[in-house]
């Protein structure tokens, strides 16, 4: 056991979160997310909802202060009346982490899981929420 690391946080994703540098992106996969299929580096975390991770991982992971977005959500599908509820969770808990008003660029869906291929980890998790996949940017520290 470490001092401060939240519990949520396994030695595996610890790990991936120091191995990444700055500009490397790592995608939180809802339950829906083909993680497996698209990942270099693929963390399980089934069970957990993204938003607890998400509040665990930003504890300890700077967001890129070099960019516009440094947070990317999936798109939804032009058509589907899906409500995104989430998102605003996602906000809060980045606003609240990282001090950021408006980090979100969306990517259309299939230009995403392109992305997500390129990312330097998936974490698939247990998120039940649609639209609940989320690309966040790795900062400095200075």
């Amino acid at each position: 056991m470490l001092i401060g690391i939240p519990k949520i946080i396994s030695p595996d994703l610890l790990k991936v979160l120091m191995e990444m540098g700055h500009g490397d992106e790592i995608v939180l996969a809802d339950a829906n997310f083909p993680a497996a299929s698209h990942a270099q580096r693929l963390i399980r975390c089934d069970g957990h909802p993204i938003p607890e991770l998400l509040d665990g991982i930003l504890r300890l992971f700077p967001l890129d202060p070099y960019v516009a977005k440094p947070a990317a959500l999936m798109e939804v599908v032009p058509g589907d009346t899906v409500k995104t509820p989430i998102w605003d969770v996602y906000g809060t808990l980045i606003r609240e982490r990282a001090g950021l008003e408006a980090p979100f660029e969306t990517v259309e869906r299939f230009a995403f899981y392109e992305r997500a291929r390129k990312a330097y980890a998936i974490v698939a998790t247990g998120e039940g929420a649609l639209y609940a996949n989320l690309i966040l940017k790795k900062g400095v520290i200075s």
